[in-house]
């Protein structure tokens, strides 16, 4: 019973895989899947890259459907890494998610249902590694931008900094008051005229600037006549 329907699988999946299936026995073959990553619009180097494929070894046990395949995956020879997935990093974790899949179709034909999950389950896997790499990316471009537009905006305005900024430029006016007036006080002391020296009786004469008072002032006619006696008797 058993063998009969894995060779009625074997020549289904024939004819759906052509080109991809290849035997190495009666009961066992591998598979290559080709996975279709659809372009996120996010550019990066897996844009250039060949996609990749997975390599699915099947092997039928002896009472297969009704005991689970024998399952192994491995990279295509020579393959050309793929950014954000390598099959031989990612096989454990793509084998444990096909339990549920062979569990839920125990006793029928398998391979075919398989094979569709996991090429889903490792294009869901790069996929989410893309957003992740391409949301990391937009985190940091955001970053640059505020760093950028701090250049362009103050400090927002708060009672707290309303107060530290009115207290700073009330002792920016007062210094600036006291340096003005130190620099005037500095400036009259520069401009101020001394007061002239009295002068002597005769250095008054000499300039005019007695005897030019009231002609019946006695005491203005007394020095006026000291003055020329003095005169005279120096001559």
């Amino acid at each position: 019973m058993g063998r009969e329907e894995q060779v009625e699988e074997r020549e289904v999946l024939d004819s759906i895989f052509p080109e991809e299936i290849t035997d190495i026995s009666e009961t066992e073959y591998r598979i290559a899947i080709k996975l279709d990553i659809l372009d996120d619009g996010h550019g990066g180097d897996e844009d250039a890259s060949e996609l990749p494929t997975i390599i699915l070894h099947v092997r039928y046990p002896e009472n297969y459907p009704d005991e689970a395949p024998d399952l192994d995956l491995s990279p295509p020879q020579n393959a050309t890494p793929y950014p954000h997935f390598a099959v031989a990093a990612d096989k454990e974790q793509l084998l444990r998610g096909l339990d549920d899949t062979i569990q839920e179709n125990m006793g029928m034909a398998m391979i075919f249902t398989v094979v569709t999950s996991l090429k889903e389950a490792a294009e869901q896997l790069i996929t989410d590694r893309k957003d992740a790499a391409a949301k990391v990316r937009e985190e940091a471009i955001l970053a640059a931008e505020r760093e950028e537009n701090k250049k362009f905006h103050g400090t927002p305005v708060t009672p707290e900094t309303f107060m530290k900024w009115r207290e700073g430029f009330l002792k920016e006016m007062e210094e600036k008051r006291q340096r003005e007036e130190e620099e005037k006080l500095a400036e009259l002391k520069k401009t101020k005229v001394k007061e002239p020296a009295k002068l002597t009786g005769k250095q008054l004469w000499e300039r005019g600037l007695v005897g030019k008072g009231d002609e019946g002032d006695e005491g203005d006619d007394g020095v006026l006549a000291e003055q020329v006696e003095n005169l005279k008797v120096k001559a």
